[in-house]
């Protein structure tokens, strides 16, 4: 029985499991979107989101604990110097999960794992956002329509002035 048995074992003895895990951290972290089976994607989530965190502070002890998960230089060093600031002030909930639909080969349901903050369609720019705060006041629709004619007639009168030169 597994009761209060969270992991996930994905068919493999537990040295297969954590090399199967580190590989697909160390992927994750250098393409920042990988594909893979959705189960693999869940348990991957669960393996690299404590890196990630562990990442944020960038200590000697920090960066051995990550090498000792990830075993990679090139990973490692990716992860403090391009994840680590962009993530810095998210509180957790680094990674998304996207279904896919089925594999045509075995019919396994596919999956897409990938960084949140490297996502550019999803991500909103902050330096954007800052620059362009307004004041916002609920107004009548009736004070709305008048300030639209008002705005409406100068347009009007210059598309006349136009055709009359």
């Amino acid at each position: 029985m597994r009761h209060g048995n969270k992991n996930n074992a994905l068919g493999r003895k537990k040295a297969h499991r954590d090399a199967l895990l580190s590989n697909l951290a160390i992927s994750l972290i250098s393409h920042k979107r990988i594909e893979t089976t959705l189960a693999k994607a869940k348990a991957l989530r669960r393996y690299v989101e404590p890196i990630i965190t562990r990442s944020k502070d960038d200590s000697t002890n920090s960066r051995r604990m990550v090498f000792a998960d990830l075993q990679s230089k090139e990973a490692t060093a990716v992860l403090f110097r391009d994840v680590a600031p962009k993530v810095a002030q998210r509180p957790g909930g680094y990674t998304r999960i996207i279904k896919l639909g089925n594999r045509h080969g075995d019919a396994a349901e596919m999956a897409m794992i990938e960084l949140v903050d490297f996502n550019t369609l999803y991500v909103k720019e902050k330096a954007g956002a800052d620059a362009k705060k307004t004041r916002r006041s609920r107004r009548s629709p009736a004070a709305k329509k008048a300030e639209d004619a008002v705005e409406a007639k100068p347009e009007a009168s210059e598309a006349e002035e136009a055709k009359g030169e």
